[in-house]
């Protein structure tokens, strides 16, 4: 049987989500903050497998409730974030099953295009991991479900980590020239929400939230001119309080080229150092851009790579 999520479902959920997909595990109250407590989260979206009374599968589907800027709700658009099926329910064309009732919701909520995982404002992966997941890229291509473009994912250690002479010596440059750099002032974050959201809406929203929810505010550094305008920005533990994702970041574009982001970087790495973190990663970046090319650059090595997915309906 097929049906929409029920209370009591989430902990079963998690357990079984964990048993599909051991190499990408989530525990229930991770489950529960991204997903049930989301602010698009629709019950009728959420569509379950049940066999013997036991769940095995699901399928998720949203749409926006709750603009994510502004007044714009995105109408015909909608989101499939996660499937999965359990190891001992596969093989029954069950994953079908679950990915056309979730799609057959969307269509009757009126969207005509749908994207795979690509979902903010919570996501779990950016995309598909084809190479892990190589079933459920063919099942999601019989379905319709084109490429749109590729994301990566990329760690990098902090094990001994200094920061780079070169930057260090660039360091002393701007301050010698009336720039300067550190933990911004509560007021200072306003400035710092504009820019992050002309950058990605996400991002202002992923910032003001966390900083809400008690993120120390240095896990911020900002770059200031001798003016005291805020030139850009580097941050990490801004998603779930985990101190070893970095992001977001960004500089304007004016900055550019001018190795403030890269310095950015690593006074945000000589922080996440000092605090313990073995490891900084991140989940979502085109190797090819500016940033891609930055992040290689300073020791980050690709880990996985994610393609978003997208279909019409």
């Amino acid at each position: 049987m097929i049906r929409s999520f029920a209370v009591g479902d989430g902990p079963e959920l998690a357990a079984v989500w964990t048993a599909a997909a051991p190499a990408d595990p989530i525990d229930y109250p991770r489950f529960r903050d991204l997903f049930l407590l989301d602010r698009n989260f629709d019950p009728a979206g959420l569509k379950v497998a049940v066999r013997n009374g036991r769940i095995v599968g699901a399928a998720y589907a949203v749409r926006r409730l709750t603009p994510l800027i502004g007044t714009d709700l995105e109408p015909g658009t909608g989101w499939i974030p996660f499937f999965f099926v359990h190891p001992d329910a596969r093989r029954i064309d069950l994953g079908r099953e679950l990915l056309t009732a979730a799609l057959d919701w969307l269509r009757s909520c009126g969207c005509t295009e749908v994207h795979f995982s690509s979902y903010t404002p919570n996501y779990f992966l950016p995309g598909l991991d084809r190479a892990r997941y190589p079933a459920a890229a063919r099942l999601l291509a019989s379905l319709g479900f084109e490429p749109r473009y590729d994301a990566v994912a990329m760690d990098r250690s902090l094990v001994g980590y200094a920061m780079p002479a070169e930057m260090g010596k660039r360091l002393d440059e701007l301050l010698g020239e009336g720039y300067s750099f550190g933990t911004p002032s509560g007021d200072e974050l306003t400035a710092l929400i504009r820019m992050a959201g002309d950058f990605a809406p996400d991002w202002a929203r992923a910032i003001r939230e966390a900083v809400v929810s008690g993120m120390p505010l240095d896990r911020i550094v900002v770059a200031r001119d001798p003016d005291g305008r805020i030139l850009g920005w580097a941050q990490h533990a801004t998603y779930e309080g985990v101190i070893e994702r970095f992001g977001p970041f960004g500089v304007l574009p004016e900055c550019r080229g001018t190795g403030l982001g890269k310095l950015l970087l690593h006074l945000v790495l000589t922080r996440m150092a000092g605090l313990g973190a073995h490891t900084a990663w991140f989940l979502w970046a085109d190797a090819q851009s500016a940033a891609g090319r930055l992040y290689l650059s300073a020791g980050f090595t690709i880990t996985r790579t994610f393609t978003i997915l997208r279909a019409n309906v």
